[in-house]
């Protein structure tokens, strides 16, 4: 098949509307559903990020696009009791599998970013990842196959019209590529940097010189989100998963200010206060979601008011004080941060250690590097020089 019809492209009114190759045929093959032209920038996107972070670390990945930005990636390292309880999936019967733990990684980083995402899985779907699928709102998955039982679940889904993609894992595009933009014709070469080459970390300007190999490991996986990510962007990476990711902001420190909460929102998520919450029976995953959000947040009120709190909850929770957050946060320890490009002043750093940031990569080269170095010293961060910019638009 060489194209493909789309019901039309980013709006309705834009109309016709279709994708396809010049030469060769679709690298895919819609299994279900009907994608639109969103879900195939979203889908194209997030393979080629879960592709390379396979290939970079052998462990299966996953992305959760939205936007044509991940709101969450990771590799399929196996799930604490802990991480299965607030990604929602503690009550699943059967065994999770590598990637279904990378999915559910992907996925539970920034519940409220992934609420209706595009799923991309660099291995095959299976029937455990499949029921994680089903149950949470998306609009569609891209992967290399799926098990039969996989396509049996992801059928029902949406009444049937739940989008999955088959892609070719072979396909590799021409290193030249175009785009148009006002009727103007683009073309630049591929950005084909491997992100894993152990050069890109032996450039280290701090005092502090060690990268543990799980550091090694996260920024590499930071990195390579960071290719996919709408510039200008930074990400939070623990434990393999990316645990915040600010995208398409015109300020650095904005990136760094906006990713760093979400990161903090994750790790407070597993504060005993709000592990316990007393949520009232068959309360939707959504309200769940958006509930835990604010019950975090300095709006709490919103939530724990006489006459709104009985909504949500058996019982009123105390609530989290910004006392009790602070010292909680301060507990998060060993996460690696990525930038897309140099960090020009020292501040990025000062609100990347709020966040437990102890390892950074960034391509380096602001006028004011000595003052970025200077406050990675302070905190005794070990950060490298990659000398590699990775904008994305």
């Amino acid at each position: 098949m060489k194209e493909l019809q789309l019901k039309y492209g980013c709006n309705p009114n834009q109309k016709p509307s279709r994708i396809y190759m010049e030469e060769g045929e679709l690298p895919i093959e819609v299994l279900n559903g009907r994608p639109g032209y969103i879900n195939f920038l979203d889908a194209l996107n997030s393979w080629q990020l879960v592709k390379e972070l396979k290939e970079a670390t052998g462990l299966p990945a996953a992305a959760s696009f939205k936007h044509v930005s991940p709101a969450g990636a990771a590799v399929g390292l196996p799930l604490s009791d802990t991480l299965k309880k607030i990604y929602f999936v503690d009550d699943l019967k059967m065994e999770l599998s590598p990637i279904a733990c990378a999915y559910a990684r992907a996925r539970g980083a920034d519940r409220m970013s992934s609420y209706g995402d595009f799923v991309a899985l660099s291995d095959t779907c299976d029937a455990a990842t499949a029921t994680l699928l089903k149950r949470e709102v998306s609009d569609g998955v891209i992967a290399p196959d799926f098990t039969p039982e996989a396509l049996e679940i992801l059928h029902d889904k949406r009444k049937g019209t739940y989008n999955v993609i088959k892609i070719d894992p072979t396909y590799k595009p021409a290193p030249i590529e175009h785009k148009q933009v006002f009727g103007i014709t683009f073309e630049q070469g591929r950005n084909e940097v491997k992100l894993d080459d152990p050069k890109l970390f032996e450039n280290i300007p701090t005092k502090s010189k060690e990268f543990t190999e799980e550091a090694k490991r996260d920024l590499i996986i930071s990195l390579i989100t960071l290719k996919y990510t709408q510039s200008n962007s930074v990400c939070y990476v623990k434990d393999g998963q990316a645990i915040g990711i600010g995208a398409g902001q015109q300020s650095r420190i904005h990136c760094t200010r906006l990713a760093g909460n979400k990161a903090d929102i994750w790790w407070l998520r597993q504060h005993p206060k709000v592990m316990n919450l007393p949520f009232v029976p068959g309360i939707r995953r959504a309200d769940r979601d958006n509930t835990i959000d604010v019950y975090i947040s300095e709006d709490h009120d919103d939530v724990l008011a006489d006459g709104t709190w009985q909504q949500f909850f058996t019982e009123k929770p105390e609530v989290l004080t910004m006392e009790e957050k602070k010292e909680w946060i301060a507990k998060n320890t060993k996460v690696a941060l990525g930038s897309d490009a140099f960090f020009p002043f020292g501040d990025n750093i000062e609100r990347a250690h709020k966040s437990g940031v102890e390892y950074i990569a960034q391509a380096g080269g602001s006028v004011r590097d000595d003052h970025v170095i200077d406050t990675c010293d302070k905190y005794g961060i070990t950060m490298a020089f990659t000398g590699v910019r990775l904008f994305h638009h």
